[in-house]
C-alpha cells in the first residue's frame, strides 16, 4: 500500500508544478507521511489515511499566511492574471447568458461573455472573474 501513497504523493507533485497553488504540494506530503506509516505499520489504513490528513491540514493552515504574504507581494503576478490581453480560440459557444469553453495558449477555461460567439471565432481575455474568463470578440 505504502507503493500507492508514493504514487499519488508523484501525481499529486506533478500536478502542483502545472497549477503553482501550494495546495497540491500540502496534499503530496501528506500521501507522503501516509506512506512512512503504511511502511512502519503494514496494513494499517485507518492511520494512515488519518496521518495524511493532519499533516495536509496542518501545512494548509500553518502556510496560509506565507502564501498570502506572496501573493500580496510586490512583483508577484497569479498565472490566471498574466491571460489578461491573450488571444483564444472559443471551442464550446458562448452566450450572453451561457457560459462555453475557450482556449488560451494551451489550456481549456470557462469564459463568459456580452455578446454571442462561436466555435472556432477568436477571443481577447479581458478580465479573470472569480469562476470564468471575461472574453470578448477580437478585433483584429
Amino acid at each position: 500500500m505504502w507503493l500507492i501513497w508514493l504514487i499519488v504523493a508523484a501525481v499529486l507533485i506533478i500536478a502542483e508544478m502545472l497549477t503553482l497553488t501550494f495546495y497540491l504540494l500540502w496534499l503530496a506530503i501528506g500521501a507522503l507521511a501516509a506512506a512512512v506509516v503504511d511502511f512502519i505499520i503494514p496494513g494499517a489504513w485507518v492511520p494512515e489515511v488519518i496521518v495524511g490528513c493532519v499533516v495536509a491540514l496542518a501545512l494548509t493552515i500553518f502556510t496560509k499566511p506565507l502564501t498570502r504574504r506572496m501573493a500580496l507581494s510586490r512583483g508577484f503576478k497569479d498565472a490566471v492574471d498574466e491571460m489578461i490581453g491573450k488571444e483564444g480560440i472559443v471551442m464550446e459557444d458562448i452566450a450572453p447568458s451561457l457560459p462555453g469553453i475557450v482556449k488560451v495558449g494551451g489550456d481549456m477555461w470557462s469564459a463568459e461573455s456580452e455578446e454571442s460567439l462561436k466555435k472556432g471565432e477568436t477571443v481577447i481575455v479581458l478580465a479573470r472573474g472569480s469562476a470564468f474568463l471575461q472574453v470578448t470578440k477580437w478585433g483584429g
